[in-house]
């Protein structure tokens, strides 16, 4: 069925209400393991329904921010998630301190208990209508940002279309790019600095109320992580700013060499290629490559595209009042994935159909695993490295979508990757900061994201940039108001996937197995013990990047074209 004739219904919170409060007597009153198994099954079947209506309503709503039906929709799941996380608590609780516990673990599975310990963690009674107000301030800054339009050159357009002059191969094209992205910015200063400046209060009042520190404890708790914590991921970033942030200033300074720049500012960051950077095809051509690479990858992959182009499960035209980032999510109940994206002519399209489509291709291969509603893929940083690992092994398809210049899409793909590294990096310790220290003002805020550019992209000036040279770059990651804390996932995943990308050079067909098998586990197992059985180091240890560090600046070298 095509994703745009999926069926439809507002579950309630009445009949969520209902559910629950027959289940959990049932399973605190259990007199055997079945008794409660059954229970888990009656909870199951309607938090299937309710996480498919939900994300139905969401993809909606994203596809169109001012379609009246679904912003009523989506604003409701705001309004009743927070109680929704409440029952379903009280629902893990039951079961956490159920005297069958040992039997029930054995009969499952003891991450599913290890993610439940967490959850618990992560929510009370007593933050819910905090809860309700954080949601509504990220959904006014979702709103904003999808209504915000920049004027370029005559042409008015969402900052997504904008964005593909930031690629431009004229120096001047790029810095009138980001000269009206900072003018525009700047026209809602107020307004952003407005919105994250409560969003910190709420969160740090919510993480109090529940009894910690500050809200970066609770935050973790949030992101469900359950094989790393605060300091390990300190010695991550250490081990960044030790041993990949020197080779990516050095390789981006001597690229820019190439590029005839020898005063390396924030919009020379987009561009790796002399002449610039390679585009790719058109948007049909890129599905028609899609299909073929995937069906050359291997039976379910082919068998996965076919059903994503059948089921027309992607929007990725950017236009007016569309949410303007891209995302795979997917309907559980129909098993059915969806991507949303912003093509805009450059390479960054051809990313949807390899890092969404990784995203997508792990919620085909998961569908019917036993604990896919309740573990999904794992954790986030799991999630990552399923999309960005897929990134590397289209590699070898890259002519389909490139033509003559697949080989200079590799070399500006290995480094725009490693590059990114430490400015992910630097966002996570940017919200280490914000939610230590919940008491800066937003200039504050700013002059703390400066302070951490210099140490992390020592390399790039800002200066002469209208409003960015301010220290407000973070204000367009979506993920800094919506998500916190996510976005050090991508920085561990990337670490990952470029473990199988060496592995890919070495032997293409057993590292594909190896990431297939650590794709099909779903969160059955945590990252560390998938990174273990995929043979790769974790990157948690003290010194564990640099051997990584050298291995890519040595691929780069002999890709640099």
């Amino acid at each position: 069925m095509k994703v745009s004739e999926l069926p439809y219904r507002r579950v309630t919170l009445e009949e969520i209400a209902a559910v629950a409060e027959d289940v959990i007597p049932r399973i605190k009153n259990a007199q055997s393991v079945d008794e409660i198994l059954k229970a888990r099954e009656d909870y199951l079947k309607m938090a299937l329904e309710y996480q498919t209506n939900a994300a139905l309503a969401s993809m909606r709503y994203t596809i169109n921010t001012v379609d009246e039906f679904y912003v009523a929709e989506n604003g409701y799941y705001d309004e009743i998630g927070p109680a929704v996380g409440n029952y379903q608590i009280r629902y893990a609780s039951a079961l956490l301190d159920s005297p069958f516990r040992a039997e029930l673990e054995k009969a499952l599975s003891p991450v599913l208990f290890q993610s439940m310990e967490v959850e618990r963690k992560s929510m009370s009674e007593t933050i819910i209508e905090d809860m309700v107000e954080e949601n509504k301030l990220t959904r006014r800054y979702s709103d904003m940002m999808s209504a915000m339009e920049f004027t370029f050159r005559g042409e008015t357009m969402p900052r997504a279309a904008l964005m593909k002059y930031a690629k431009d191969a004229d120096r001047e094209t790029r810095k009138e790019c980001y000269e009206v992205l900072g003018r525009g910015l700047e026209a809602h200063k107020a307004e952003l600095d407005e919105i994250y400046d409560k969003l910190v209060k709420v969160r740090d009042r919510m993480a109090k109320k529940m009894g910690y520190v500050n809200f970066v404890e609770l935050g973790y708790y949030r992101m469900g992580r359950l094989c790393y914590d605060q300091e390990k991921v300190r010695t991550f970033r250490e081990n960044v700013l030790r041993d990949i942030v020197p080779v990516v200033a050095r390789l981006r300074t001597e690229n820019a060499k190439r590029l005839g720049i020898e005063d390396y500012h924030f919009y020379d960051d987009g561009v790796v290629i002399p002449g610039g950077d390679p585009k790719p095809r058109g948007k049909e051509e890129i599905f028609a490559a899609a299909k073929e690479m995937y069906h050359a990858m291997g039976e379910e992959s082919g068998a996965f595209i076919d059903l994503m182009l059948e089921n027309e499960a992607f929007d990725v035209d950017s236009r007016k009042n569309k949410w303007g980032g891209g995302y795979c999510t997917e309907f559980a109940k129909y098993k059915q994935p969806f991507i949303l994206a912003n093509f805009n002519g450059t390479a960054g399209d051809v990313d949807v159909v390899t890092h969404e489509a990784g995203h997508a291709f792990n919620a085909y291969l998961i569908a019917d695993n036993r604990f896919a509603l309740e573990l999904a893929c794992g954790g986030m940083e799991t999630a990552e490295t399923h999309s960005m690992s897929m990134e590397f092994f289209a590699w070898p398809y890259m002519e389909k979508f490139f033509g003559e210049d697949a080989e200079k899409y590799k070399f500006m793909h290995a480094l725009e990757s490693f590059s990114f590294i430490p400015y992910g990096t630097m966002v996570d310790a940017f919200q280490h900061i914000v939610y230590e220290h919940p008491e800066l003002t937003p200039d504050e805020r700013d002059a703390e994201w400066l302070k951490l550019e210099k140490q992390f992209r020592p390399h790039i000036s800002f200066e002469g940039m209208p409003y960015l040279d301010k220290g407000t770059r973070w204000q367009y990651q979506m993920h800094i108001y919506e998500s916190p804390f996510y976005y050090i996932d991508y920085c561990l995943a990337q670490t990952a996937a470029f473990h199988f990308l060496l592995a890919s050079l070495r032997d293409y067909d057993d590292a594909f197995a190896r990431y297939l098998r650590l794709s099909r586990q779903g969160g059955e197992k945590v990252w560390t013990d998938l990174l273990e059985e995929a043979g790769f180091p974790s990157p948690f240890t003290p010194g564990s990047l640099k051997d990584l560090a050298e291995q890519v600046e040595a691929l780069l070298d002999t890709l640099r074209v």
